[in-house]
């Protein structure tokens, strides 16, 4: 069983210059994949504004998501639909598509994180769905995560570009006294900004999805 994912650029027809903003995409994706190579297949763009990746585990699906919603500046965010379940190639002659119930139910999961998006809570961006047949620890996990979800991207959207890096610099181990020291600021300044932007209870929350946590 691996994840799906299908992202979307939010608001990419009101984007000045589409190809600036998917080169600095594209630069958010390769961070991150450097700096916790997570994925079976990381995001890669497909047609339009939208891309797909695969992970192993929805664990590092989340993380890797994560990591890239904190690395992308203010002007450019993206959706995320995560579909757990087969995923497959299809031999065509334009080459392998993909295909199988992982990536229906990570279409599905767009769907409803625009839909939600759209209709009650504007900072909402990323959603999980299971597909057909998952067995009743999957979906008890599916339901957690997504609860989880909803809480981390308002705390995310509400964050500053600078505390976005700051948490990512967290995230990926970086200590705060090293954070200071590529910010050009003091520790107890970092310190504040991490308190202040909630990003402890953000990995923490993380953290006990995977188990780390009592």
């Amino acid at each position: 069983m691996v994840i799906a994912v299908i992202a979307d650029i939010v608001g990419s027809r009101s984007l000045s210059d589409r190809g600036v903003a998917q080169r600095r995409l594209d630069d958010a994706i390769a961070q991150a994949e450097r700096d916790r190579p997570l994925a079976l297949q990381p995001l890669t763009p497909t047609v339009g504004d939208e891309q797909q990746a695969v992970y192993g585990d929805l664990e590092g699906a989340m993380t890797s998501l994560l990591m890239i919603h904190l690395a992308l500046p203010d002007d450019i965010g993206l959706r995320f639909g995560l579909g757990v379940g087969e995923v497959r190639r299809v031999d065509s002659a334009h080459g392998a598509l993909p295909d199988g119930p992982g990536w229906w139910a990570a279409r599905e999961a767009i769907d409803l994180a625009h839909e939600r998006e759209r209709r009650a809570v504007p900072r909402s961006r990323t959603w999980i769905v299971g597909a057909p047949g998952q067995n009743e620890v999957m979906e008890s996990t599916i339901a957690v995560s997504n609860a989880y979800l909803l809480v981390r991207d308002e705390l995310v959207g509400a964050m500053s570009e600078r505390e976005r890096r700051l948490t990512y610099g967290r995230v990926v181990g970086r200590s705060q006294q090293e954070l200071a020291e590529i910010e050009g600021v003091t520790q107890p300044s970092v310190s504040k900004s991490l308190r202040r932007a909630g990003a402890q209870a953000l990995i923490d929350g993380l953290a006990t999805l995977r188990g780390d946590i009592a």
